[in-house]
């Protein structure tokens, strides 16, 4: 139980960290050379022309790099969800039709025997949501893993793309003092 709250407070953090970093427009704006990051922006805002066409090409190349990166994460999120959606149907499907052949056995009881099947099919059907909950707790608990993944991996491809448009920055403030 603790490992799946973990997981879930976790996930939680992730998500919000990946709606902080995914809010900003995918190409840039402005002409200013600041790559600061503030709340809910990426790095690629406001870096379009630092007059040095080397530090230009170099921060297109972190910039296409990142949005690879993200777009290659957002798939394996995709991949993940669907999995686990699909996993958990197919279990609530199996306790729906345990619960059906429980509920059918009754019906074809004698009435002497109704009280007996009924109890029967109580535990049946008990099982079966228990089985099917337990089912589906495992698939979102995969999921939000390898969810928080792509998330971790997210963020750091985005320090990444950072690192090398400051760097790049940088070195055409350098080129420029000269």
């Amino acid at each position: 139980m603790n490992k799946l709250l973990a997981t879930l407070i976790a996930g939680l953090f992730a998500t919000s960290v990946y709606a902080q970093t995914t809010t900003a427009p995918a190409t840039p704006v402005t002409t200013t050379t600041d790559t600061t990051m503030s709340s809910g922006q990426s790095g690629t805002t406001g870096t379009t022309s630092t007059g040095n066409a080397d530090a230009d090409k170099k921060i297109a190349k972190a910039n296409e790099k990142e949005a690879k990166e993200m777009s290659k994460q957002d798939e394996k999120i995709n991949k993940a969800v669907d999995k686990a959606n699909e996993k958990k149907a197919k279990a609530h499907d199996k306790a729906e039709k345990k619960v059906a052949k429980a509920h059918e056995k009754v019906a074809k009881a004698d009435p002497e025997d109704k009280a007996k099947a009924a109890a029967k099919a109580e535990e049946k059907t008990a099982e079966a949501n228990y089985d099917a909950q337990k089912t589906m707790i495992k698939a979102d608990e995969k999921a939000q893993k390898k969810v928080v993944d792509a998330n971790a991996d997210k963020a750091k491809a985005h320090a990444k793309a950072n690192e090398k448009r400051a760097e790049a920055t940088a070195e055409a403030h350098k080129d420029a003092a000269k």
